[in-house]
């Protein structure tokens, strides 16, 4: 492994540079980078500050400034200094205006303003929070999206990824020996996914979600090969019954199921229109 500094300066938070900062250096094998964040820079003195930052751990930057005073100091610092200065979101968003046939605000940080879309998420998050593992049937149909599937499918998280979408989004998990609840049978307006896994990988997050709450894995049925496999067996054959989407979220980052999911949902919208 190589060391490498990577400098991420932004006028805002800083979610969407380390977003594609991430995105990228997963490319590069053998590549560990130090990263130095530099969030929140709106100054001429704070951009000093980042300016000497750099000039101690020399590095490469990648910016997102709206600001052109505060980006031409960037710039010029980091020519001067003969390092790399990337900006990340110019090429999209002068597109994106040649486009529109309209200028940029140059205001930073709008996509963090308090709108009505960022009221939306934090209702889908509680939604999701309240509505975890079977928490409260009776308004499923409140749900834009229900999550079904055995224990350990990943159902909750990839719950709260969609509620960060503004994605109403509940689970019910599918138990051996107890009975669907009819709330989630007779509901007619969410989109209901099955998710499922590998039994063999079932048996091994089991194994180790029951070592960290020191549990011991050897006298249950949780965690039998067999009766997993039956298990699986049923939920997929119960989903497939009801004519759910199936989702195999063996391989699957959360990211990845929850765009499959998105999928499934705007086609699902498209049928109800």
């Amino acid at each position: 492994m190589t060391s490498h500094h990577l400098h991420l300066v932004s006028d805002a938070t800083g979610e969407t540079i380390n977003s594609v900062a991430r995105a990228c250096l997963v490319q590069f094998e053998g590549v560990e980078p130090i990263e130095h964040v530099w969030s929140l820079v709106r100054t001429r003195g704070q951009m000093e500050k980042v300016i000497r930052g750099i000039e101690a751990s020399p590095g490469a930057v990648l910016y997102t400034m709206v600001n052109h005073k505060l980006r031409n100091d960037l710039i010029e610092g980091c020519r001067r200094l003969g390092l790399p200065c990337i900006p990340v979101l110019d090429p999209v968003m002068h597109s994106l205006a040649n486009y529109f046939g309209v200028e940029m605000s140059g205001q930073p940080g709008l996509q963090h303003a308090l709108d009505a879309e960022y009221f939306n998420r934090m209702e889908a998050m509680n939604f999701a929070l309240a509505h975890d593992d079977g928490q409260l049937f009776s308004d499923l149909e409140a749900a834009d999206i229900v999550l079904v599937g055995v224990s350990r499918t990943s159902k909750t998280p990839t719950c709260l990824y969609l509620a960060n979408r503004g994605i109403k989004a509940a689970n019910v998990p599918v138990v051996p020996g107890c009975p669907i609840p009819t709330e989630l049978l007779q509901a007619k307006k969410p989109l209901v996914v099955g998710l499922t896994k590998d039994p063999e990988s079932l048996v091994q997050i089991r194994k180790n979600r029951l070592r960290m709450i020191s549990e011991a894995d050897d006298q249950t049925d949780y965690v039998d090969l067999e009766s997993v496999r039956e298990e699986v067996a049923m939920a997929r054959k119960f989903c497939t019954q009801q004519g759910w989407p199936l989702i195999d979220v063996t391989r699957r980052s959360i990211e990845e199921t929850a765009a499959t999911i998105m999928n499934h949902y705007s086609r699902y919208q498209d049928l109800a229109t």
